[in-house]
């Protein structure tokens, strides 16, 4: 059976099925033109047994000659050799009989099936076969009385032993002929119902079967179409159907998954070209002022020479801070990182990253400013990485804001986290890049607004290992304003 396809399978069920009932068939063809055979014997003959009772004056004595009621039986079954006549006392002991020496196998027959016809009881009513116990017969009766009094019974097998034995090899035979007619007829309507039910069954299993063959034979174009194709009204009822729309939306989600790794290998290939640009113009001036000092050394003041080594030496430093901001995004978006939480006060980690910058704004000429709300409670979260949100953040503010501006963060509290908002009043974020200032660097952007770059994206993901996120808002004067939160 495991090796056997759908439609084999069907095909051997329908057949066992169709045997069965054509063999249930034929049975039920048979015992009901059987009984209904007997039933008809019985009512033409019902009347029989009463009719030898009356008019035979031997029967209505009391006391029975056996002799001479041996003599008149057989006279009855010469005349009709079907028939068994039995003389019965009132007990249903066999008194008399017509049956050659030997054959009798029974001197008692049961008076129910007896009283239960003579109360009019539906034809066919089966009693007692003295001659063969094991089989019950339809039979006439009639009650012989004196003076009110039942004093006994005339029973009559109806279908003898020698009817039986003649008419059982040809009702044997017609009875299989009939049955055979019958399934055959059967069959042949069966066949053709199978055959049209299998095609009617089958042709969503042979059509789903054409499609992911197509699937696996047309690659992702298959893929996109089957994903395109219209999805029928309602929710189907067959299991196929389902299994077809099952089929559909995977598809969909493959389609949907695909677009999204084609712009997520767009994405990085920008991602590559914004970096490889990002590298190359510091190495290349790197490259380019220590050529000059190796080339021109003797040619150049000790004022020229110092100033070359420290324009070296600052793109040397750019390059590495790119390669160390680089290292630690990928151990980010790969989870080498893991945030190690602990409570402690944003308040006072806001006060120490102020410290950290304060030397660089007083040389800007700029203003640092803290709105903290008071009784702010101790948030759980990891402190370095919570640190590198802020110095990205505060740094990023710093290089685009003006001298002479002002940056400000404010912190409170907002049901089970603490919201942290840092503005400066530098040229703001061009609205060009506010949707994907968080998922790429724009180095390689030819707009001169201001980009994060990958300090904004190792704190978007920094903030996404906490549970959290990070947005742009919208400020109500010139410059940038971001919102984060950090959990309690």
């Amino acid at each position: 059976m495991k090796n056997f396809t759908l439609a084999q399978r069907l095909t051997l069920v329908f057949t066992v099925l169709l045997i069965a009932c054509c063999a249930l068939s034929g049975y039920m063809q048979v015992r009901s033109s059987n009984q209904y055979s007997q039933s008809v014997i019985q009512r033409l003959s019902a009347n029989l047994a009463t009719q030898i009772a009356a008019n035979n004056p031997l029967l209505s004595q009391g006391n029975w000659d056996p002799k001479a009621v041996h003599s008149l039986f057989d006279q009855l079954m010469a005349v009709n050799p079907s028939v068994e006549v039995y003389l019965l006392d009132k007990d249903g002991n066999i008194v008399s009989n017509a049956a050659p020496a030997g054959r009798l196998k029974t001197d008692k027959v049961d008076l129910m099936p007896v009283n239960a016809l003579l109360e009019g009881a539906d034809m066919p009513v089966f009693g007692d076969n003295p001659r063969d116990p094991q089989t019950r017969q339809v039979f006439s009766v009639a009650p012989l009385k004196e003076n009110g009094v039942t004093k006994g019974y005339v029973y009559i097998v109806l279908l003898g032993d020698e009817y039986t034995a003649l008419t059982s090899n040809a009702q044997y035979q017609s009875s299989i002929a009939l049955a055979l007619r019958s399934m055959g007829l059967v069959a042949l309507f069966g066949l053709l119902a199978g055959a049209l039910a299998f095609r009617w069954v089958t042709h969503p299993v042979r059509k789903l079967t054409q499609q992911i063959a197509q699937l696996d034979s047309g690659g992702m174009d298959a893929i996109q179409a089957l994903a395109k194709s219209p999805t029928p009204a309602g929710a189907p009822r067959d299991e196929v159907s389902q299994l077809q729309l099952a089929f559909v939306a995977l598809a969909k989600r493959i389609d949907q998954q695909w677009q999204s790794l084609k712009v997520q290998d767009q994405q990085r290939r920008e991602f590559i070209a914004n970096i490889s640009h990002d590298l190359r113009t510091p190495l290349t001036s790197l490259h380019g002022y220590l050529e000059t000092l190796s080339v021109k050394s003797d040619h150049l003041s000790n004022e020229d020479r110092l100033r070359y080594l420290n324009i070296a030496l600052m793109q040397s430093k750019k390059v590495g801070r790119l390669a160390l901001e680089l290292f630690e995004l990928a151990r980010l978006e790969y989870g080498v990182v893991k945030p190690q939480k602990e409570p402690f006060s944003l308040s006072e980690l806001v006060q120490d990253v102020f410290q950290k910058f304060e030397l660089a704004t007083e040389t800007r000429g700029q203003k640092l400013l803290a709105d903290i709300t008071p009784g702010i409670p101790l948030v759980n979260a990891d402190l370095g990485m919570i640190e590198r949100v802020l110095t990205n953040l505060m740094d990023n503010a710093i290089r685009h804001t003006p001298e002479g501006g002002v940056i400000e963060i404010k912190l409170w509290k907002n049901g089970e986290q603490v919201i942290v908002q840092l503005k400066d009043t530098g040229p703001g974020i061009a609205p060009e890049l506010k949707d994907s200032l968080f998922v790429r660097p724009s180095i390689l952007s030819t707009n001169k607004h201001r980009a994060g770059g990958l300090g904004l994206m190792i704190v978007h993901r920094i903030l996404q290992l906490h549970g959290g996120d990070i947005r742009l808002v919208e400020p109500q004067q010139q410059g940038a304003c971001f919102q984060f939160s950090v959990p309690l």
